[in-house]
């Protein structure tokens, strides 16, 4: 019944987002700038197609920008936690192909290729295309071929008003030519993040009486730094060839500090300094060519990333002046995957038929080290044998997918096949397991006229896990001790979705997708040992939810060049608690969220501007020693303007949370088991965040 009811308001929900008016003319006649009508195809696969003149009035720099434009399709990005290579993530094809690398993949080659090379963009359904994974609508790129050289850049500068250094040397820089029969491109890319926070802090007794009032300042810095190249052959014959190398250094630095005033007047003062700076290389690489009836595409991957953390927790006593307390946790990891994949497609009259072999190793070595802060200030290791050692995975997949047309409005695709898994934490004395999982998937996608496309998914899907979870890894700034889990499993769920979208003609496009995930071995937190927890699998969960994605053209209604974008979602979520045996929602899921964002480019000039409204919830955390709530801005207003040709680059401003929105936690923690002993505390945060600045400018060259 709570499904049914929350699935009926997600619908209402939707129904109010496009007034009735706009609904009533939906078949009246597209606007050939804003929103062109789709091309229908005879034969499957149903597209609608939008070429660069519909994205004129956004003077697009890149490809991306005008991938980024299309009414009512949300971009998935490439998830590089996938499970090697075998199931796609990423909704994005280039030239009709699959970007079949996580590096970045066809976002990231879209951003570094000029709008002037796109010929068109397709939006098809998935279950006419011969790729698992997919559902839903996808976007095919199709680029020109061109040979003329070329550049793009994007300047970016952040800052805040509170807390945080200001990051003036964001963007990135890229170049594109072609020599013979080989095409390349060079870019650098600074990918950066900040984050600050400070305020007041209550810390309350089982009662609910007031014991300690801290006030906290956080300040954390991200950069990635990747040099990259990607090159590509065409031919001999038909052949066509890939190879991408990157190397990115990357460095993360947390600083948080705190003050605190007991209810008897005692003073503390606290610091919590992580120190992070790695490094990753990758490889990427695949050949394609003829071979017998078919084309057999091979394909290779090499990703390393050395990570050495440091984490140093302090407390001192500065009004009794008693000794400091302390702890430092170090672990210096080094990561690998290697994957081998082949794939041989061929097509036999209305049938396209692929057969994929591939080879995945993935590996985590870690040695953890832990210390404790003497009386003299210095820090002396203490035994932490659970926080070392070498988790290795050796992975085996075969899978056959079948796509074809049942009819002229009724495309089928079907995947069949499972993998093996040896896992193994070499450093203790378990023997390796090994795993047979199923899996595929079934997709249906259903054009009963120009207007409507309908989709309908089943699959099979096995999740992955962070090898992280096998070792011991303690949260110094929150005094928890997370044990390491050497039974850990990958998690496995049936899974159903439907999506449905509708073309509302010169009014824009609206959609809606349903899902409901029965899941076995779910990822939480469980018992680890007799008083222990960590990161573990319960047997069973359930996920139901629903999002509407909609853009609505405020052109018929005389707001010329004017458009909102509209998403409204929720999640359901259910697990059995391991220590109280009663459900509760999965830890930490995005259980409802929405936005509404404007965006008006003013007609007969060169400038826009919008504005945007954004709110988002997340579930609890349910560890087995504390409950913690975490809201991070749940709801955000911004601002932006943009000119669209100063000296022939794009310029925008823009501000969010210009309405302050706070940083909130709500914390209790128990003295141990929380079903089983009393609450020690209780913890809850107010914290400033204030307006987030930013500057880009972009162009080419």
């Amino acid at each position: 019944m709570m499904l049914v009811l929350r699935n009926s308001w997600l619908l209402a929900g939707a129904a109010l987002i496009v007034p009735a008016p706009l609904l009533a003319q939906a078949a009246g006649p597209s606007d050939p700038v804003v929103a062109p009508p789709p091309v229908a195809k005879p034969v499957s696969p149903q597209k609608r197609v939008y070429t660069p003149a519909d994205f004129a009035r956004f003077a697009p720099k890149t490809a991306y920008d005008m991938l980024s434009q299309v009414p009512s399709f949300t971009i998935h990005m490439v998830d590089t936690q996938d499970r090697g290579l075998g199931q796609a993530s990423e909704n994005v094809l280039i030239n009709g192909q699959r970007v079949t690398n996580k590096s970045g993949g066809a976002v990231d080659q879209l951003q570094n290729t000029p709008a002037s090379s796109v010929e068109r963009i397709e939006i098809v359904d998935a279950a006419s295309l011969g790729i698992a994974g997919l559902s839903g609508q996808v976007a095919n790129v199709i680029l020109k071929e061109t040979k003329k050289s070329s550049g793009q850049f994007e300047y970016d500068a952040d800052w805040r008003a509170h807390y945080t250094r200001p990051e003036l040397y964001g963007g990135n820089v890229s170049y594109s030519g072609q020599e013979g029969p080989v095409d390349y491109t060079f870019s650098v890319k600074n990918d950066f993040g900040r984050g600050g926070i400070g305020g007041p802090i209550w810390i309350y007794d089982a009662d609910h009486v007031l014991t300690e009032t801290r006030h906290e300042v956080f300040h954390s810095e991200s950069s990635l730094l990747t040099f990259q190249g990607k090159f590509g052959i065409n031919g001999p014959g038909s052949s066509v060839g890939n190879l991408t190398l990157a190397y990115t250094p990357y460095w993360n630095p947390v600083h948080l500090t705190d003050t605190r005033v007991e209810a008897n007047g005692e003073t503390r003062a606290r610091t919590d300094v992580q120190h992070l700076a790695g490094r990753q290389t990758d490889i990427n690489g695949d050949y394609t060519f003829a071979l017998g009836p078919g084309r057999l595409k091979l394909i290779g991957l090499r990703h390393r990333d050395h990570e050495p953390l440091v984490v140093t927790d302090i407390l001192r006593f500065t009004s009794s002046g008693a000794p400091s307390e302390g702890s430092r946790f170090s672990r210096d990891t080094h990561i690998g995957e290697t994957v081998t994949r082949g794939e041989y497609s061929w097509t036999g009259g209305k049938n396209n038929w692929q057969f994929s072999l591939e080879r995945a190793f993935n590996s985590l070595d870690q040695h953890g080290r832990l210390f404790t802060l003497q009386p003299d200030d210095n820090f002396e290791e203490v035994p932490f044998p659970e926080g070392s050692g070498k988790v290795v995975e050796t992975r085996y997949e075969a899978m056959a997918t079948l796509s074809r047309p049942l009819s002229s409005k009724l495309d089928l695709q079907a995947a069949a096949g499972a993998e093996i898994s040896h896992l193994d934490r070499t450093t203790d004395q378990e023997p390796a397991r090994k795993f047979f999982r199923p899996k595929g998937s079934i997709v249906l996608g259903w054009h009963p006229d120009k207007a409507w496309d309908i989709s309908l998914k089943v699959r099979r899907r096995v999740g992955q896990i962070s090898f992280y979870d096998f070792l011991a890894q303690p949260e110094l700034s929150e005094d928890r001790q997370n044990a390491g889990n050497p039974q850990l499993v990958p998690p496995q769920s049936w899974e159903f979705e439907t999506d449905f979208a509708h073309d509302l003609g010169r009014w824009g496009k609206t959609s809606l997708n349903l899902h409901y995930y029965s899941v076995q071995d779910i990822v939480d937190f469980i018992p680890i040992n007799e008083d222990e927890q960590g990161v573990g699998n319960l047997p069973h969960a359930s996920r139901a939810g629903a999002e509407s994605t909609s853009t609505i053209l405020l052109d018929p209604i005389g707001f010329t060049g004017a458009k909102l974008d509209i998403d409204l979602g929720f999640e359901w979520t259910s697990v059995r608690d391991p220590l109280t045996g009663k459900f509760r929602p999965i830890s930490g899921v995005r259980d409802h969220w929405g936005s509404l964002q404007l965006r008006h480019d003013i007609p007969h000039t060169q400038m826009a501007w919008g504005a945007s409204v954004q709110h988002r919830h997340n579930t609890s955390d349910y560890y087995l020693t504390e409950i913690d709530q975490t809201l991070d801005i749940p709801w955000m207003v911004g601002l932006f303007v943009e000119d669209k040709n100063v000296m022939g680059m794009t310029a925008r401003f823009s501000v969010v949370n210009i309405f302050n929105g706070r940083h909130t936690e709500d914390r209790t923690v128990w003295n141990g088991y929380r079903d089983r002993t009393a609450v020690a505390f209780i913890e809850r945060h107010d914290e400033l965040v204030g307006p987030i600045f930013d500057f880009s400018l972009k162009g080419n060259f």
